[in-house]
């Protein structure tokens, strides 16, 4: 079998893992060490087999020969200059930063929400300002009531009670604001297309009819949408005029507001027309002044979109940066999954020492300073992170002081 060019640092950064936690290596560190190395997402299946391999060999071997082996491999392991603290943030001017973190309320706070709620926070914290928590739930499908209330609880917690919560299904007037501005400068518009036939005009790069419809008729057909004896749900969206020629078929005239009459946990029956993520969050961010924002690097179209909104409204888009995503094994931080563990008697509650809740944590004695030294450990960092459950906990517990 042809050796892999990164067998031997991949036995160098098993051997270094194991060495540092008394004797045992786990894959999921030294993956995230060849990351830093170069190996791109896509190689990850490649060497899988290599990475359990070596661990597992390593892991057999007794300390001293851990050390004796890693003594003539050392030489493969790149040296990366630790940082103390967080890096600089770009344009950051003392007492002025605005930033924010956006969960939706579909269960409380858990450790993959502190990974990259915190590293916003404590830019706010270090330079002075305003930190937000905004809670996103334009999306009545998808909302657990009692999350409002653990959500609040968590952030208080996290954030040392710093965080200005916001909730948007409170701001819906705002949002309805911002539509009427947009239909009258031009720049949106009210589709009644069907959805197939909407995406075939957009597979063809050509603009449905209602987009070229007079000023009056897009007004009439905006009240059409509020009125409960008007449009169905499904029969019409708003929809923004960012061209039909665009490369990506999905940034083509996107929509920024639907019919849904699903019963909003909050606020009832009250609306019927509700903002999609990528409007609430851009009018959000123009009204609350964000200056810096750090988001998932999975949300880069979705910042592409937000940003032609900013242009649209002639405002300045705030400095964005991405992070990359943090694959966490063996460690379930799927809301839904644990709400239903929950309901089935499997857990006894959200702060069972078995969830990765921050409840759970906060139960168990961990600080919040403990998550926050992770998050700035990691810092602005576009690199994919893989980590092990007992790898997490051991470097909270190091810094759980």
């Amino acid at each position: 079998m042809k050796k892999s060019k990164w067998a031997e640092k991949i036995r160098a950064y098993a051997l270094k893992n194991a060495i540092e936690h008394e004797g045992k290596a786990l894959e999921g560190s030294v993956i995230s060490s060849l990351f830093h190395e170069g190996l791109e997402k896509d190689e990850v299946k490649e060497i899988i087999f290599d990475v359990k391999k070596s661990v597992k060999e390593i892991n057999s071997l007794s300390f001293e020969e851990q050390r004796e082996e890693y003594k003539k491999l050392k030489g493969k392991v790149s040296k990366r200059k630790e940082r103390e603290g967080l890096s600089p943030l770009p344009g950051a001017k003392k007492g002025k930063v605005i930033m924010r973190f956006a969960p939706s309320p579909s269960g409380p706070l858990h450790v993959g929400h502190a990974a990259t709620g915190c590293i916003s926070f404590l830019y706010v914290r270090k330079y002075g300002g305003k930190f937000y928590m905004r809670i996103e739930d334009t999306n009545p499908d998808n909302i657990y009531k009692p999350a409002y209330k653990m959500l609040k609880e968590d952030a208080g917690w996290l954030f040392d009670n710093k965080a200005r919560i916001i909730i948007q299904s409170e701001r819906m007037p705002l949002y309805y604001k911002y539509i009427d501005k947009l239909i009258k400068l031009g720049k949106a518009y009210v589709c009644s297309c069907e959805q197939e036939k909407f995406k075939n005009y957009a597979n063809e790069k050509k603009n449905c009819p209602c987009r070229s419809l007079k000023l009056k008729e897009q007004e009439a057909r905006w009240k059409k949408m509020l009125d409960k004896r008007g449009y169905e749900q499904g029969q019409a969206a708003v929809r923004f005029k960012s061209g039909m020629n665009l490369k990506n078929p999905a940034f083509r005239d996107f929509p920024l507001a639907r019919i849904n009459l699903t019963k909003h946990a909050l606020q009832g029956d009250k609306y019927r027309v509700w903002p999609l993520m990528n409007f609430a969050v851009a009018v959000d961010d123009i009204e609350m002044k964000m200056t810096h924002i750090i988001r998932a690097k999975e949300h880069r179209d979705n910042a592409e979109k937000q940003k032609m909104l900013f242009s649209a409204l002639k405002k300045k888009f705030p400095w964005t940066a991405f992070l990359g995503r943090w694959h966490f094994k063996n460690l379930e931080l799927s809301t839904t999954k644990m709400r239903k563990a929950i309901e089935k008697g499997e857990y006894r509650g959200w702060d069972d020492e078995r969830l990765p809740t921050i409840a759970s944590l906060r139960k168990q004695g961990y600080n919040r300073e403990a998550l926050w030294k992770v998050s700035e450990q990691v810092g602005l960092s576009e690199t994919d992170k893989i980590i092990e459950k007992e790898e997490y906990f051991r470097l909270l517990r190091q810094f759980n002081k």
